[in-house]
């Protein structure tokens, strides 16, 4: 494939594009997402995929993996190098050059792709190597040199994005850390923060409060189980609340928020001098925790070593610093929560099975939005309240209408995704009204049918198979995963806009979403636009 004028014209329009995405997209893999998309156009890509560099582990992992459609290629999701070859990588990353066919570097560059052609380009911030961007080609294609010579020109977007993104996830750990220093500030001088009751305590998640108020009178680990949006840090913060710990700080760590590089230092804290950067003794959170709670979300997404030396802790209740050389007594009571299938995880072996025993000693499964309809009028009340004193609107109180489009929604998002709904009602309203169905992004009211039955299943005692045993099959839409629910939605969507994509009466406007996102959510989630362009 040359590139002629006005394809030099066309490619200098996407790299512009692709600047504005590396800005304001939220989510990194968006950005590549992107990427990808754009180039196909462009260049012979198969896949385009992002290595971080971790100097303190001597690590190479995956952050984002993009497949072209109809591509199918392997992971490679982390790598730990000798320190000749790590420092002979980091070398060639701090410089500029585009890699093309280099045999040497592909087996650590990308290992599950010898059998393509494939150009590696460093990503670098001002001061030190970040990662590598690798592009692959298709089967039987080769990058010739107009092609990886253009291709050079993603570097300093993708660099751009992948600070960014590192800088976000720094931020975030720093707020939680503010946040977890003003709780225990408030619980040590006497002023504990008062918490809301919660909505739908007697009714849809009456079976969770009974098992709260039983867990809260003892000191066990809690493994808390439910799709994204269901609430589980408000579970959580329920357990403590209740509990002798009451008085003592409770702490929130994302595990998936934290880069790998970071986590040793997060989790169990870091002497001075023990690596680059570290200028101070920093406690980590186990210690910040000690006398009260350590809610550990999303656990399942720890890396291997980590789960190693959390076990440790969980079992000997001391924790090492990086770097130091005397073990620090905690005493930390752990609630963790997953929306991932752990029992699974353990059978693939990418999560520990004598971890998994020591987490899942009282386990708490959340109904999803979808099982607990009944509800959805007090959810949507105590939303509104709380959006109109934020925005400083009059609160309006939702219509009969408005009630019967919100509980026939399936909510794939559940609690999560019906407060920003309802957000949108109140800001497009201004006080006036609750408008709905113009925040849900319908033209008209879609109907969504599902099951009569609202009951929750719930297990005293969560065997291995008994959490993956409730994600049945996408015709049981009692059950749906939340992939089979996002699926079945936009599927509902697509035929109503008779698979239009873009423009007014496009799919993308009425899912409120960009129409590169949707495509890209469709390739993930296998569906195929063009049956749907003859619906009716």
């Amino acid at each position: 494939m040359s590139l002629g004028g006005s394809s030099v014209k066309k490619f200098n329009e996407v790299l512009l594009g692709i600047w504005q995405q590396s800005y304001i997209q939220d989510s990194f893999a968006d950005v590549m997402d992107e990427i990808g998309s754009a180039m196909l156009d462009h260049f012979p890509i198969a896949a385009c995929i992002v290595r971080s560099l971790n100097p303190t582990h001597r690590t190479i992992e995956t952050l984002t993996h993009w497949n072209a459609p109809n591509e199918n290629l392997n992971r490679d999701s982390s790598s730990t190098l000798s320190e000749p070859k790590f420092i002979r990588l980091t070398e060639w990353a701090s410089k500029e050059e585009v890699l093309h066919g280099s045999s040497t570097l592909r087996t650590l560059i990308a290992p599950e792709s010898l059998d393509r052609d494939c150009l590696a380009i460093p990503l670098r911030s001002r001061h030190y190597p970040l990662g590598i961007l690798v592009l692959l080609a298709e089967h039987m294609r080769t990058f010739k040199a107009e092609h990886w010579e253009r291709i050079g020109q993603l570097r300093e977007p993708v660099s751009a994005a992948l600070l960014s993104h590192r800088r976000l996830h720094e931020l975030a750990v720093m707020r939680e850390a503010a946040e977890a220093e003003r709780r225990s500030l408030l619980n040590r001088f006497g002023n504990p923060e008062r918490h809301e009751a919660i909505v739908g305590a007697e009714s849809g998640v009456k079976v969770v409060m009974e098992r709260v108020e039983l867990v809260s009178k003892s000191d066990v680990p809690v493994l808390i189980l439910g799709e994204t949006g269901t609430g589980k840090e408000v579970v959580a913060r329920a357990i403590h609340s209740r509990s002798q710990r009451a008085r003592g700080p409770f702490i929130r760590v994302n595990c998936g928020a934290i880069p790998s590089e970071l986590i040793d230092s997060q989790l169990f804290g870091h002497e001075r001098g023990s690596f680059t950067g570290a200028s101070e003794q920093h406690k980590g959170w186990f210690e910040r925790a000690d006398e009260g709670t350590l809610f550990l979300d999303e656990i399942g997404e720890l890396p291997h070593a980590a789960q190693v030396r959390l076990l440790r802790v969980l079992q000997d209740h001391l924790v090492e610093r990086v770097g130091g050389s005397q073990p620090v007594s905690v005493d930390v009571r752990i609630i963790a929560a997953t929306h991932r299938d752990l029992s699974k995880m353990v059978k693939s072996g990418t999560f520990r099975e004598d971890l998994w025993y020591r987490v899942n000693v009282f386990p708490i499964l959340l109904p999803q939005l979808r099982q607990r309809v009944e509800d959805i009028p007090s959810l949507v009340e105590n939303f509104v309240k709380k959006a109109s004193q934020r925005f400083g609107l009059s609160p309006v109180e939702a219509t009969p209408s408005d009630l019967v489009l919100l509980t026939n929604y399936p909510w794939p998002g559940n609690i999560r995704e019906l407060g920003a709904v309802i957000d949108r009602a109140v800001i497009l309203g201004d006080g006036k009204s609750l408008e709905v169905s113009k925040a849900m992004g319908l033209s008209r009211p879609i109907s969504y049918h599902h099951g009569s039955s609202n009951e929750p299943t719930f297990y005293e005692v969560i065997p291995e198979d008994a959490y993956s045993s409730t994600q049945q099959s996408a015709e049981d839409s009692n059950h749906l995963t939340l992939d089979q629910a996002m699926k079945l939605h936009i599927e509902k969507v697509l035929a109503f806009a008779r698979g239009q994509i873009e423009g007014p009466k496009g799919a993308a406007i009425l899912l409120g979403i960009n129409p590169h996102t949707l495509r890209a959510r469709m390739r993930k989630l296998g569906l195929d636009w063009s049956k749907f362009r003859n619906s009716r």
